[in-house]
């Protein structure tokens, strides 16, 4: 990114920048650089597009580089820039909560979708992090109660930030503990979760920036997987409201095996629904005997 600073306009720096990612073998490449350099210029992604032929001065190329470098020192994008988009949402990230991914969108969908004409109920995200979850269906559901769960102090100020941020601190109630101890005095209609799910023998193998840079409490999810899927799903099963659903994200392979499980707790799996990419993600089950929803 050196030269003539006069032949640095914002399609250059996109073209060289994505380039330079291309080789080094991100994934994304264009978006990556299309997000870093509207963080590093001020403005949305659109308007890159309308700016093409604009000069970037030499403040905002310098924040830009340092940009650039990070990312190919391994942080992930969403920690250079600070947040990350969920649901139409910009959420605050740090280090200290799982950066929101598009695949968790279709917990949101579900909730939403088993929702639909009983606008009052009680609606309990566990493992809130950045409060994505919990925010996303307050700003859909306007007459559903949302109470959000996190055992780390750090993810819930920063979720707590972000309900104030979206101006939805009035609409979710955020609770410090494990699982759902620290709402054993509700009796919730739905809960929803995202739960560490990966199994700790992989997590070395994970991408460096998710490795290195998000944390273990919410990605290890014991030797199978499930050792927090299982502990969360035997303490709904006292606290679950009569004709609840139960929401969980589950990874790559672990259709079979969180069915296998949730029938041997006395759970009904009415469906494993997929994400955008085709791929089982999110678990519907409910402890009644009636007619799946």
């Amino acid at each position: 990114m050196s030269g003539d600073p006069a032949q640095w306009t914002v399609a250059r720096l996109l073209d060289w920048t994505a380039s330079h990612f291309a080789a080094k073998g991100l994934e994304n490449p264009r978006l990556e650089s299309e997000i870093l350099l509207a963080a590093a210029l001020g403005c949305k992604r659109i308007d890159l597009y309308v700016r093409h032929d604009q000069q970037a001065n030499d403040a905002e190329r310098g924040r830009f580089r340092d940009m650039v470098r990070r990312r190919l020192e391994g942080a992930p994008t969403a920690h250079v820039v600070g947040k990350k988009e969920f649901y139409s949402l910009d959420f605050a990230v740090s280090p200290a909560v799982l950066i929101p991914r598009p695949d968790t969108e279709s917990l949101v969908d579900e909730a939403i979708r088993l929702a639909k004409g009983r606008p009052n109920l009680l609606i309990v995200d566990i493992g809130t992090g950045t409060g994505c979850v919990a925010l996303a269906l307050a700003s859909r559901l306007p007459k559903a109660r949302l109470v959000a769960v996190d055992i780390c102090p750090q993810a819930l100020a920063i979720a707590s930030s972000n309900a104030s941020r979206l101006g939805l601190e009035s609409r979710v109630e955020f609770r410090l503990g494990n699982l759902l101890e620290p709402v054993s005095d509700l009796r919730p209609d739905l809960i929803v979760s995202n739960p560490p799910y990966i199994p700790t023998a992989d997590l070395a193998g994970l991408e460096v920036g998710v490795r290195d840079h998000e944390p273990r409490l919410a990605l290890d999810g014991g030797p199978d997987g499930l050792r927090v899927i299982e502990s969360l799903t035997i303490q709904a099963t006292t606290l679950l409201a009569a004709d609840g659903r139960l929401l969980l994200e589950i990874g790559a392979g672990q259709e079979a095996p969180a069915r296998h499980l949730l029938t041997r707790l006395g759970w009904r799996v009415e469906a494993v629904l997929k994400d955008g990419g085709g791929h089982p993600r999110v678990v519907r089950a409910t402890l009644s005997q009636g007619q799946p929803v």
